[in-house]
């Protein structure tokens, strides 16, 4: 199943290169699937302007992280880049322990609902899905054919943000629209951070030593972009992002949920165009649009110090995550555990103290102690004998997508 390593592989290559291939960037790790360990990281951003930077740090050897500046036309000059600084290391492109090529992809639709290994007709499918996502799935397949470009041999795997929330229900899924329309035009919820929700809801399972398909989770993905699932034996049910990124949470700079009707507002009384208001919801609203400050750390200090602005901000964005949290309970019917995660989730203990306050009849509570205390791994929160764990659950989704990767790499081997 997607998710657990392939033992098909283990003889084989074993080394997997996972590719974040922004419009402007190409993040990347590559990985030893034998002990799920990182040899490298790295980053090549600014991509096309005057001065790029290629950032690269050796993990297995404990080395040094390296910089060097200059032109990086493009991401096929940016894939050069990044082969060459794995060279230097040992562990060139042309390694014959490289078993395959993961790719993130934003939008696979309801198409792709697992990991795939991309041809001709994969490739054509995630081009038409260009329209629901302009911003992502472009330079997703922009990396996509410059690595098979370099090799054409290996297996280009594209794994799917979407792909964890195709198991929805039509009854979470379906907008409340006429169906004629939103099925000529693709229009749905589709969830996203999926490789995140998969790996967490996993990983909390195993916190608690119980299998997947034995614990139903809400997981709470809080980064600059933030969205909550539901997750009913190892499988979504429902999650709070829909037909793009912008639907669900108070996040760093997207507004999530919101009357449709302001869109008509802006337009008509504040005569706006429609690129006017997809910035100003996507890019100039959330966090930053209630008090200038999308850094969660810096907003806290604001509270601290008195900053009213802040403290509303800061309460809005608890007042909506509350609400996800009673709503997925609600769906779920039982709850064995409420997972916090990313940059948030991960590192702002008063936000998790404050998400779950006066929650306590839905058996949710957070210890002080445990709460305040710093951990790298997955650790327990919620006081000792609790009705509903509460957790702090690490993502990986370089993980998530390297063992998918291998997976179905091993199946083909």
């Amino acid at each position: 199943m997607p998710g657990e390593p392939h033992s098909a592989a283990a003889s084989g290559p074993s080394l997997v290169l996972v590719l974040n291939s922004g419009s402007s960037s190409v993040k990347y790790q590559l990985l030893d699937m034998r002990d799920r360990s990182r040899l490298a990281s790295g980053l090549v951003e600014r991509i096309g302007e005057r001065i790029s930077l290629v950032r690269h740090t050796p993990l297995a050897s404990g080395g040094k992280t390296r910089e060097r500046t200059g032109p990086v036309a493009d991401h096929d000059a940016a894939l050069k880049a990044m082969a060459e600084e794995l060279a230097l290391d040992g562990l060139g492109l042309d390694s014959p322990e490289l078993a395959a090529i993961g790719h993130r992809v934003v939008h696979g639709g309801m198409h792709f609902t697992e990991p795939t290994v991309v041809d001709d007709a994969v490739l054509a499918e995630i081009e038409r899905l260009i329209p629901v996502a302009p911003l992502h799935n472009p330079a997703n397949l922009t990396g996509i054919r410059t690595a098979m470009a370099l090799r054409p041999d290996l297996p280009q795997v594209a794994v799917f943000d979407t792909a964890f929330h195709t198991t929805m229900p039509e009854s979470a899924a379906r907008y409340a629209i006429d169906v004629e329309t939103a099925d000529a035009h693709r229009v749905r919820r589709y969830g996203f951070h999926g490789t995140s929700h998969a790996y967490v809801s996993r990983e909390t399972a195993r916190l608690l030593g119980k299998a997947p398909e034995d614990v139903n989770v809400i997981v709470l993905h809080l980064g600059n972009g933030a969205s909550a699932s539901a997750v009913r034996g190892g499988r979504c049910v429902d999650t709070s992002m829909g037909l793009t990124p912008l639907e669900g949470l108070v996040m760093g700079t997207r507004s999530g949920d919101m009357d449709p009707a302001v869109i008509f507002h802006l337009m008509r009384v504040g005569e706006m165009s429609a690129d006017e208001i997809d910035t100003l919801l996507n890019k100039k609203s959330g966090l930053v649009g209630l008090c200038g400050d999308n850094d969660m750390r810096e907003i806290r200090r604001r509270v601290d110090a008195g900053d009213e602005q802040a403290k509303l901000a800061f309460d809005i964005y608890i007042h909506r995550l509350k609400k996800y949290i009673g709503a997925y309970y609600a769906v779920l019917g039982r709850v064995d555990a409420v997972a916090f995660t990313a940059g948030v989730g991960e590192n702002a203990a008063p936000v998790r103290e404050a998400a779950v306050a006066g929650l306590t009849e839905l058996g949710l509570e957070v210890d002080a102690e445990r709460n305040g205390a710093r951990g790298d791994g997955p650790r327990l929160i919620s006081p000792r004998g609790a009705r509903v764990a509460v957790a702090v659950v690490p993502t990986d989704e370089e993980m998530e997508i390297a063992t998918q990767t291998y997976a179905l790499a091993g199946k083909r081997n």
